[in-house]
């Protein structure tokens, strides 16, 4: 099976594509733009470990040019595209909202178009928990009416409804993922729990609290979304269009996350707390009921294990 996995260079698309590549005999094509949204040096050492892998090839490709993209796909053979290119970050979405409508919503139809023409039969796309909004009914599934509150969620929201058009209109397979705060070794530097890693580490760097730390999130090992995506890539039921939360339906407070990682690294940062900021959500909660009835017994990582296993790799990357 020939792979094109989009984002190969972000977090999930990296992790995901290295578990790939050592537990499957998959081919995996990895695109990435390798922006400057944050550190590319982080991104570039992703590529480099990714490098390893015979079966990895790597293109430096924005999903907006589709010239590039139809060169990949007469090059290669795909047999599954898995979209993890997006333009991230809930806050950046309130500045630059002009690209969270380029990359995420014409990016998604540009490889839609493209796989089509070349006959590929299955697209596996990340959403986000974030299309919820702020719900008061807990645990979240995928069958609830969702609130977008910012850009970056509407986008997901509509990457949602295109893949419904299109599952029909294209005959093409596709699978949505509602992402649930994944957090895990290699983690995005502008996500919480690296932000304040980084805080613990570098003493000249404050640490804002948002919300005076009254968020609750439902932190995902992102091995276990690994896991996760692996059986959908080969899952045999057949799917028209689904819509899964990947989440762990365990849902931690951050007061207690920091908790948590003062006692792992002996530290404490300096804490700066403000109010809610705006277009964040307050609360996350997801049921995993619909994802474990279509791949089966799904094990979830403690949060002590995981949080254990990301400090010990922040500690290592950065030679804390």
């Amino acid at each position: 099976m020939q792979i094109l996995i989009t984002g190969a260079a972000g977090f999930i698309g990296f992790n995901f594509t290295k578990y790939l590549l050592s537990t499957s005999d998959a081919t995996v094509v990895g695109i990435d733009s390798l922006n400057n949204y944050y550190s590319k040096k982080l991104k570039k050492d992703r590529v480099r470990e990714l490098s390893r892998y015979k079966k990895f090839s790597f293109f430096k490709i924005n999903i907006l040019n589709k010239k590039k993209l139809e060169k990949i796909f007469k090059l290669r053979k795909i047999d599954l595209v898995i979209n993890l290119a997006a333009q991230a970050g809930v806050r950046y979405s309130l500045e630059k909202p002009n690209e969270f409508v380029d990359n995420n919503i014409q990016g998604f139809y540009n490889l839609i178009d493209v796989a089509k023409k070349y006959k590929t039969k299955k697209i596996i796309y990340a959403s986000s928990s974030s299309i919820y909004g702020d719900s008061k009914k807990f645990p979240l599934n995928e069958a609830q009416n969702v609130m977008p509150k910012n850009i970056y969620a509407l986008s997901k929201k509509i990457n949602e409804e295109m893949a419904e058009v299109f599952s029909r209109q294209y005959n093409i397979t596709f699978i949505g993922l509602r992402f649930f705060t994944v957090y895990g070794e290699w983690g995005r530097p502008d996500m919480f729990m690296m932000k304040y890693l980084t805080s613990s580490y570098n003493q000249k760097i404050n640490f804002y609290l948002n919300n005076y730390g009254k968020h609750t999130r439902d932190f995902t090992y992102i091995s276990d979304v690994c896991k996760i995506m692996s059986k959908l890539v080969f899952i045999k039921k057949k799917i028209k269009h689904e819509i899964f939360n990947v989440c762990s339906n365990n849902p931690q407070k951050l007061t207690d996350i920091i908790k948590k990682i003062d006692f792992l690294t002996q530290k404490k940062p300096k804490l700066l707390k403000r109010k809610l900021q705006k277009a964040d959500v307050v609360k996350t909660h997801g049921t995993n009921k619909k994802i474990r009835s279509f791949v089966g017994k799904q094990n979830f990582t403690s949060i002590d294990h995981g949080l254990k296993n990301t400090v010990n790799w922040f500690k290592n990357y950065y030679k804390c």
